[in-house]
């Protein structure tokens, strides 16, 4: 596994998007009842889990309401902690609307390791995607890619009831255009089996094989049990964004890429990053 921190690939402007995204992620989980802060408010320890289920349910992308049959699902009765079960009493919202929850769930996250893994991500390779595409352009294609890769995870369970939240099919959909854009740029990663050292790879042999790692892992091959990882909205959001990429730029002769024409490949290998979880809460699972 691979930690990214940097690329080699200075960017023309500041990346006010890039950002302004990282920002605003950053500020809806802290005012969350997930972020572990202002525990006092809820009165008690159960009182604080049963929060932390109502609001998965009631700001979550539920597939099941996107995509199935329409009704909006009440949150579990239930919840197991370590205490035991504890009940919570709270019903279906009757004004959610299930098509603005994919918005809200793109800016969620299920704890501290699912977001500051999320934004290291889009800090490395969004600020690149941002400066080829203008602001403007780059803050709908974030947005779209996200919608796409909820809706595609959707489609693919639809009696699902389990919430589905995080940036990861966003942030995958900036992978998948990075990889098109810039593929022979470095990105400096550190090497948790070496001691964090520092290492520069080239961006399609990371960025390519985590996509072929999230097939694999979404064909359930080197994962235990289903496990609460989205894989399939990754997957969505990756060839989303490269798709998209190539569509808007395939005529360009970009520096980075070069002419079209025959070249000698470097021949190195090495892991490629996996994007943190994005959840799926179940029933019955104590929220993170």
């Amino acid at each position: 596994m691979l930690i990214p921190v940097h690329d080699q690939l200075p960017a023309r402007r500041t990346p006010v998007v890039t950002y302004a995204l990282i920002a605003l992620n950053a500020l809806i989980f802290l005012m969350s009842p997930l972020s572990g802060f202002g525990g006092a408010r809820f009165g008690s320890p159960e009182a604080q889990v049963c929060a932390e289920s109502r609001y998965y349910y009631e700001y979550g992308a539920v597939p099941s309401e996107l995509v199935g049959d329409g009704r909006i699902v009440a949150p579990p009765t239930t919840v197991s902690t370590d205490h035991g079960p504890i009940t919570c009493r709270d019903g279906a919202d009757p004004d959610k609307i299930p098509a603005l929850t994919v918005l809200f769930a793109m800016f969620m996250h299920g704890g501290w390791v699912h977001l500051i893994g999320n934004m290291l991500y889009l800090y490395v390779f969004g600020n690149n995607v941002e400066d080829r595409m203008g602001r403007a352009h780059f803050a709908i294609f974030y947005l779209v890619a996200g919608y796409l890769a909820t809706y595609g995870f959707a489609l693919l369970n639809p009696g699902s009831h389990q919430p589905l939240v995080g940036a990861s099919g966003a942030v995958s959909a900036v992978l998948g255009a990075y990889l098109y854009l810039y593929p022979k740029a470095r990105v400096t990663s550190l090497v948790p089996l070496l001691l964090f050292l520092p290492l520069r790879f080239p961006a399609w042999l990371v960025l390519g094989f985590y996509f072929v790692l999230q097939w694999l892992y979404f064909r359930g091959i080197g994962v235990n049990g289903e496990g609460n990882v989205a894989y399939a909205a990754h997957l969505v959001g990756f060839a989303a964004g490269f798709c998209y990429a190539w569509a808007l730029y395939h005529r360009d002769r970009h520096p980075d890429r070069g002419k079209r024409v025959p070249v000698v490949h470097e021949s190195s290998f090495a892991g490629a990053p996996t994007l943190p979880a994005a959840p799926v809460i179940r029933p019955g699972d104590p929220p993170r």
